[in-house]
């Protein structure tokens, strides 16, 4: 069984479906954007999640996806595959097809309604035997309570790894590494607005999408011990940040087109988006992807 405290650290990427204008999965710009990714220092990759429009995907689709990942990866980082599902049963039966495909551990959010029900169905999928990161995802509130994640983590093995995404973050990254000796693997994602506080705090990951060149260095400036570099480069993407965290909606589609402008994805297609771009958007989107290509030319120098 993979370790994922020793394995996964840095900047695990969470990837973009690319379709092409008939609306289908292109496999080969997945692969080129995968390829670039691992070329920029990422430490894994994350997929099929929210960011990669999960819930409009097709079953065979997704596995076509972690399959490409898989096999573009080729055994350099570990890949984690998506498995979140409403109903438990489903749950193991995307775990059970995620490790098939090659998957080295498996992503399944579980949302927090109380504290049994939470722990019944952490329970449910760690019978899998699967490594497990578990998503604890509440948009409005603190999601589990730290007290049963630290006993749930010395209780079950497959139980690694937690992807924080609650309000506030920050403050649950150090109260969950604290109440579990440092030893559970702890991820941040949404809240990749307070990276340099997640990286003060010590999280082991931080799972973004795009962007791949700036993220990477971020954390080597971070980890060289170059705190004020790290900063001052994080500091000029807080902008791109800002506009993008608007929506998950927004996020897809700013980061498809700042991929298509880089030659990665051919399309800036996405499926049924509840909030497209407008003429502003498209606009303002624009000067960002000016700023974020330039920044990473002057990386590249």
């Amino acid at each position: 069984m993979i370790d994922l405290k020793a394995r996964l650290s840095g900047i695990v990427t969470v990837l973009n479906t690319p379709f092409t204008d008939n609306d289908a999965v292109d496999l080969d710009a997945l692969a080129t954007n995968v390829e670039r990714a691992l070329n920029a220092g990422v430490a894994g990759f994350l997929v099929p999640a929210m960011a990669s429009e999960v819930g409009v995907l097709t079953d065979e689709e997704r596995q076509e996806i972690l399959k490409t990942v898989v096999a573009t990866v080729s055994g350099t980082v570990p890949v984690v595959g998506g498995a979140s599902a409403e109903a438990s049963s489903e749950r193991r039966r995307w775990i059970d097809r995620v490790m098939d495909a090659g998957s080295d551990a498996a992503l399944v959010a579980i949302p927090y309604r109380d504290t049994e029900t939470w722990e019944r169905d952490l329970r449910d999928v760690a019978q899998t035997g699967a490594p497990l990161v578990i998503q604890d995802w509440d948009a409005g509130g603190y999601g589990a309570p730290v007290e049963t994640i630290a006993r749930l983590f010395n209780e079950l093995p497959t139980f690694q790894s937690i992807k924080i995404e609650v309000v506030p973050a920050g403050s649950k990254y150090t109260q969950v590494l604290y109440a579990c000796n440092h030893e559970i693997h702890v991820a941040g994602g949404w809240a990749v607005t307070q990276m340099i506080e997640a990286l003060d705090r010590g999280v082991d990951a931080v799972m973004p999408t795009g962007m791949h060149e700036i993220y990477t260095e971020i954390v080597r400036r971070y980890r060289d011990g170059n705190r004020d570099g790290a900063k001052r480069l994080f500091d000029t993407i807080v902008p791109v940040l800002a506009f993008s965290n608007q929506h998950l909606d927004i996020s897809i589609c700013f980061f498809k087109r700042l991929l298509q402008r880089q030659g990665i994805y051919s399309t800036t297609h996405c499926r049924a988006p509840a909030h497209r771009f407008d003429a502003f958007h498209e606009r303002i989107a624009d000067e960002l992807i000016d700023h974020v290509i330039a920044t990473i030319g002057d990386l590249n120098r």
